[in-house]
Parts: C-alpha cells; sequence; structure tokens
C-alpha cells in the first residue's frame, strides 16, 4: 500500500495554504512532502450558503492565505488581482475589506494550482491506527468516494491533518427540515422561496444580522422578524488595540499562559468576533427599522429581548411562539420559513479519529491536548502526527483557528511535518 506523507482532511482555506506552504517550503529547501488532500465537497468552496452579494470581509485582504508568513508569495490576493486585471481597480476602491464573492474567487483561483493532489467527492469515515512493533506508525484514513456508501477505500499516511472546518449548532430539540433552516444553507434554500409572507431570522451575531437584512431586502413583501435576547445587536470590537488578540504573536502568549489567564483573555475579547455585528450594518438596519416605522409600514420587526419557546413545522409553514423575556408574554407567528443564525462549533477530531483517539493525551476536561505546532499529544506508543487547523482555540487562543492566522499556523504545521519526515527513513511504497 502507498505510504503518504501527509493527508490532509479537508481542503478549505486552512489546507490550501498548507499545501501552499508545503509547495513553498519544497522550493526554499528541496524537501518534498508526499501529501494529497481528501474534500467531501464535489469542488472548492467556503461558505457558498453565504456569499451573500455586497457583503464584505472582516478581516484585511493581507491577511490572505500567505501574505503574513511570506510576503513573496505567488499566491497572494495581490497577485490574484494582477493575475485577473484588476490591480488598479482595486486600489482605486481604496479599501482593506474586498467582498465575500471577490475573496471567495481568490481563494478559488489559488485551490487550481493543487487539483492533483485534492480527492474530491471524497468523505473520510473512519481513521485507524496502524501498529508496527507496538507503534502506531500510520493511520489508515477510509474514505467514501462520491457519496456512495458502498464505495470506501483507504489511504495510508505517516502524518495527518485535521482541517475539517465547522459544523452548524441549531437549538437542542430543532432539526433542519424544508421549512426550518441554518444560515450556513441561506442561499441555497431561497431559490425555492415563492411570495414569502413572514421570514424568521434567530441569532444576534453578523450572520443573523446579514440574513435579516439580505431577506429584508430582496422579498419586498414580506414581513422579516428578527429574534434575538439580546436588547439589540452587539457592535464587534474591530479597534486597533483589541485586534492584537489576532497577531501571530498573541498565539505564543496565550499558549504559554496559565488556564486562569486563558479564561480571562477569552472573556475580554469575545466581542471581537462571537455574537457581534459591524456597526455599520447595525446602523443600517436600524434606519431600515424607524424608516418604515415613520412610514406606517413595519415590515421589519425587531424582536428583541426575546426567544422561541416552540416551534411547529409542516410542509405549509412554520409556527413559533416568541415570548418577550422581561414580561413573558408569549406571542404566535406563522411563517414561510424559520432560519436559524445560531453559530458553529468546532468538528471534535475524537469524533473521528476513532481507535487512533485512544493514543491521544487530554485535558482534565477531556479536550485533547494540543502541542505548539499543532499536533495532537499523543503516548509514546505513538510516531504518527495528528495535527489540527481548527478546535485549538482552547490552547492557542481565540484568533488560532480564523482566517488571521491562516497563514502563519499553515507554515509552522508545515515545518514541523518536514522536520518530522526529515529523521525518517521514508519509503512510499512501504509495505506493513
Amino acid at each position: 500500500m502507498h505510504v503518504y506523507d501527509l493527508i490532509g482532511i479537508g481542503f478549505g482555506p486552512s489546507n490550501l495554504a498548507l499545501a501552499i506552504a508545503l509547495r513553498e517550503r519544497r522550493a526554499q529547501t528541496g524537501d518534498a512532502v508526499d501529501a494529497v488532500f481528501l474534500e467531501k465537497q464535489p469542488a472548492f468552496g467556503w461558505h457558498r450558503g453565504m456569499l451573500i452579494e455586497g457583503t464584505t470581509m472582516q478581516v484585511s485582504f493581507l491577511k490572505d492565505l500567505v501574505t503574513m508568513r511570506n510576503p513573496a508569495s505567488g499566491f497572494g490576493f495581490l497577485s490574484y488581482l494582477h493575475d485577473r486585471g484588476r490591480m488598479a481597480d482595486f486600489i482605486n476602491h481604496k479599501t482593506m475589506f474586498p467582498s465575500r464573492a471577490e475573496f471567495h474567487d481568490y481563494l478559488e483561483w489559488a485551490a487550481v494550482a493543487f487539483d492533483e493532489q485534492v480527492e474530491y467527492g471524497s468523505e473520510v469515515v473512519g481513521v485507524t491506527p496502524v501498529v508496527v512493533d507496538g507503534v502506531v506508525e500510520y493511520v489508515d484514513v477510509v474514505v467514501r468516494q462520491g457519496g456512495c456508501s458502498d464505495e470506501l477505500t483507504t489511504r495510508r499516511a505517516r502524518n495527518l491533518v485535521i482541517a475539517a472546518g465547522l459544523e452548524p449548532v441549531l437549538p437542542d430539540g430543532i432539526a433542519e427540515s424544508e421549512r426550518i433552516w441554518h444560515t450556513e444553507e441561506l442561499l441555497d434554500r431561497v431559490t425555492g422561496l415563492r411570495d414569502p409572507r413572514r421570514l424568521l431570522v434567530v441569532g444576534a451575531g453578523q450572520s443573523a444580522a446579514e440574513a435579516t437584512d439580505y431577506l429584508h431586502r430582496t422579498y419586498t413583501d414580506a414581513e422579516v422578524c428578527a429574534v434575538f435576547t439580546k436588547y439589540g445587536y452587539t457592535p464587534a470590537d474591530d479597534s486597533s488595540f483589541a485586534n492584537r488578540v489576532f497577531d501571530p504573536e498573541a498565539v505564543d502568549h496565550f499558549y504559554t499562559a496559565s488556564d486562569e489567564v486563558k479564561r480571562m483573555l477569552m472573556d475580554y475579547h469575545r466581542s471581537t468576533n462571537y455574537s457581534v455585528v459591524d456597526l455599520e450594518l447595525i446602523d443600517e438596519l436600524y434606519r431600515r427599522h424607524y424608516q418604515e416605522k415613520v412610514a406606517g409600514e413595519e415590515r421589519l420587526r425587531i424582536l428583541n429581548a426575546s426567544r422561541i419557546v416552540d416551534v411547529a413545522s409542516d410542509g405549509a409553514g412554520v409556527r413559533s411562539t416568541v415570548e418577550f423575556l422581561p414580561t413573558g408574554e408569549r406571542t404566535t407567528l406563522d411563517a414561510d420559513v424559520l432560519v436559524y443564525a445560531t453559530g458553529y462549533r468546532p468538528c471534535n477530531p475524537l469524533n473521528l479519529l476513532g481507535g487512533v483517539g485512544e493514543y491521544c493525551l487530554r485535558h482534565t476536561d477531556g479536550a485533547v491536548r494540543v502541542e505548539r505546532d499543532y499536533r495532537i499529544a499523543t503516548s509514546g506508543a505513538m510516531s504518527c502526527g495528528i495535527y489540527l487547523q481548527g478546535a485549538t482555540e482552547h490552547t492557542h487562543g481565540i484568533g488560532s483557528t480564523l482566517l488571521s492566522n491562516t497563514a502563519v499556523r499553515a507554515g509552522e504545521i508545515a515545518d514541523s511535518i518536514g522536520e518530522r519526515l526529515g529523521s525518517l527513513d521514508r519509503n512510499p511504497y512501504a509495505v506493513r
């Protein structure tokens, strides 16, 4: 069986940045890493369901796949603009924040260069350890090809990099249906809407505000109700000093800090990333809401300090009971669709690793221990490296899993894998 130096699970921005870092490392050192990436989507895509027209990135274009690691790379956003013939146009635009659609096009542009290393339509369904002389030297990755449950193949590797992304979260007891969606699929789902009368959006973060704005602008005869437990949307803290929490050196600071300091820093800086909204969008929604009140035709309804306490759905619509928290008063609303913008959570690597997880060391709360190079700490009975791109917030900080640190993180993982492989006698066709 062919043994890869590296198998990457997922091929979104994180593992795309890793593929670039490995290629550039080879050009610099001459060391090649035999890598393959497995992506369950049929083609490259990154949050396609929220590529709403007019939405922009919330990080600078300089925090692309490479620039923070290697400003001279040919895979930077500026190289993309030059290749597309839009360099001067973008400069004249006078912005640091490209549209989300343009940044997605940049990611697709970069991904094309690695088509031969990526197996799209390949869902990883299991990972098993391969033990040689009492030590786990390899892992076998079981793959379902093209969505066919009976078509399974196996890939073997010396190192594994898990970048499986985030999974959408719905409230307990709520399941997706024809009438109940998560914002992850917003643009895919709305194509089936026909003359809706009322649309409900639950949540108070950026995705919730964007979904509310989009639905209100798009369905001009429909009432759009935003439901959230706060009195108002909370502005994102993107001020200059606060943004230092996303600096590469902040990862070092967080990693070496005590557990008490880690908790303190997370609490202080949640407003930079979680359940917050760009102030410009908040102001626009308020302006629109107020102007409708003046006109006496309130189509954008803000049901603040409220929560949904009961949901019933059928093929014709969804009925929600909304409770106003200060008084307990309840209102029943019939709607065509209920959209939950209730966030995401990192995929738990232990759910994927199966028997390999038995070799992974854990903290007292059950979370995996992660070394500074993003490698899961393992027992001495395992020599295979398991790296995480994502699910490291508890060890590396709030910015470690975000686009802000993608370029640097990928470079650190590439160096770690390269150095580990340099100490091995590697036979790519080894059979055990």
